[in-house]
């Protein structure tokens, strides 16, 4: 019904479920009347009303459900966890190589000997220990397989996560959801919270001792946060922070990419970075 006339659609099943999602997603959605549906011509009776609806629901039901399963990836927030545990094995034992190396090298400084690009592991090669440069071998070794898993953690978060994933880049969208505790959690979080995820001791220390609160966590590791001014990047983060929250609600609750929004979002995130 819209202005008192009937516009009845086809009472076909599947097309009726892509009727509701879309009046769900648009908030328009109203409570079934089957004496309406009779009147308009939608049906012939209220038999035939229960069963079309019954079908629809059904289909309405596999759907969801089986979007709630592919969006709520339990297999991303792992590959993210698993990456975690790399970098964190990788900077520990390249710690422990540079202790081992400036134990025979007592002269070595990492601080003034390794130069812009280079990583320090590079100034340990050439030395006489042949057990160490295996120890670096199988570092680096680690490290590689580390950045082929975080090209596949991006490439996952783009298919679950398609539209935090065009604002935030694929790893931060992974990194941030795993933070949250799943993408239906993220989905569900406001962004005064979702601006601040992966900052936990530094909003402890806010809360504990009253420092100056977080005005970032893993969205710094964005470029459109820690590529602009200092003085912008609370502003920015703030307003990446807000779009994150839509399009976390889109990616769960619908499942698909939504350009319009995206472009709209994107634009709101450079005018944030822009001075004033």
């Amino acid at each position: 019904m819209e202005g008192g006339a009937c516009h009845p659609v086809s009472p076909i099943p599947a097309r009726l479920a892509e009727r509701a999602e879309q009046l769900d997603a648009d908030g328009t959605a109203g409570m079934p009347d089957w004496e309406q549906a009779v009147e308009c011509g939608f049906v012939e009776d209220r038999s035939q009303y229960l069963a079309v609806l019954h079908e629809t629901a059904l289909l309405l039901a596999e759907a969801r459900l089986e979007r709630a399963l592919v969006a709520d990836s339990p297999e991303l927030i792992r590959m993210v966890r698993m990456l975690e545990e790399i970098d964190s094995a990788v900077n520990h034992l390249s710690e422990r190589a540079v202790d081992w190396y400036r134990s025979v090298n007592p002269g070595f400084s990492r601080k003034s000997m390794v130069p812009p690009g280079k990583k320090v592991r590079d100034l340990l090669r050439g030395g006489s220990c042949e057990a160490l440069q295996d120890i670096l071998d199988a570092i680096d070794q680690l490290s590689e397989r580390r950045s082929a898993l975080a090209k596949q953690v991006s490439l996952k978060a783009a298919g679950v996560l398609p539209n935090c994933s065009a604002l935030a880049g694929g790893l931060v969208a992974a990194r941030i959801a795993a933070e949250a505790g799943g993408v239906r959690e993220l989905a569900l979080m406001p962004a005064s919270a979702i601006q601040v995820l992966g900052a936990k001791n530094a909003l402890f220390t806010h809360l504990a001792r009253g420092t100056p609160p977080p005005k970032h966590g893993v969205i710094y590791q964005n470029s459109a946060v820690h590529g602009s001014r200092r003085e912008r990047r609370g502003s920015v983060a703030r307003v990446l922070a807000a779009k994150l929250a839509i399009a976390a609600r889109i990616d769960y609750f619908r499942g698909v990419s939504d350009p319009v929004f995206i472009a709209r979002a994107r634009e709101a995130i450079r005018g944030a970075g822009r001075s004033r």
